[in-house]
């Protein structure tokens, strides 16, 4: 039952924002009783906590199956791009600065973690395409790793890139090819091009 609630309740914050949604909207949802829920979690900072640990634990485990298949780095961040997307739902209420604004502590765990995961990902890729050629061997990798995690998270800023404006899902595109065409090589840059073409409907 505990697994069910955290379902339902990682797909409606996903869908309507952590602030949005409250616990009598997934007691509905659940056609439970709001004390059910409460049963197995405190409040509902305790229930945001296990969903954002959730979230974290399916986005790093198919992340690790994506780099596992050995694929060119190129392509590796895309794919790793295109999968979050999906398990986020490409972000439509932006839950991650509704996390920041109301449940700080939370978000603060969440960031750390996301940190390490993205540093350590982004180090390997590029270590990687720097070995084979499509990234240029002079570029500072720990610099690059760090940027790009700044990046990645700075990009989600509403404030910054309003989503009527910025559509979640094209400015993460846009972020990745604006990173990628920063460090390639010509061959790196070829296959980019190669991939971009193929992936554009």
């Amino acid at each position: 039952m505990k697994e069910k609630i955290v379902d339902k309740a990682t797909e409606l914050f996903l869908n309507f924002g952590f602030k949005s949604i409250t616990m009598d909207d997934i007691a509905r949802e659940l056609s439970m009783s709001k004390k059910t829920i409460y049963s197995y979690f405190e409040n509902k900072s305790a229930l945001v906590s296990s969903v954002t640990q959730s979230i974290y634990s399916t986005v790093t485990s198919g992340i690790d199956w994506i780099c596992q298949q050995q694929l060119n780095p190129i392509e590796e961040l895309y794919e790793i791009k295109k999968f979050v997307s999906l398990q986020l739902k490409d972000e439509k209420s932006s839950p991650q600065f509704q996390l920041q604004k109301y449940y700080p502590e939370i978000f603060q765990q969440i960031k750390g973690n996301n940190f390490e995961l993205i540093h350590d990902i982004t180090l390997n890729n590029l270590r990687r395409g720097i070995e084979q050629g499509l990234y240029r061997d002079n570029v500072n990798v720990e610099f690059v790793a760090r940027i790009y995690f700044i990046g990645m998270t700075g990009i989600k800023d509403d404030t910054v890139f309003p989503i009527t404006e910025f559509p979640k899902i094209n400015l993460i595109e846009s972020y990745l090819e604006y990173h990628l065409r920063g460090i390639v090589t010509k061959k790196g840059l070829s296959v980019l091009n190669k991939y971009i073409d193929q992936s554009t409907p």
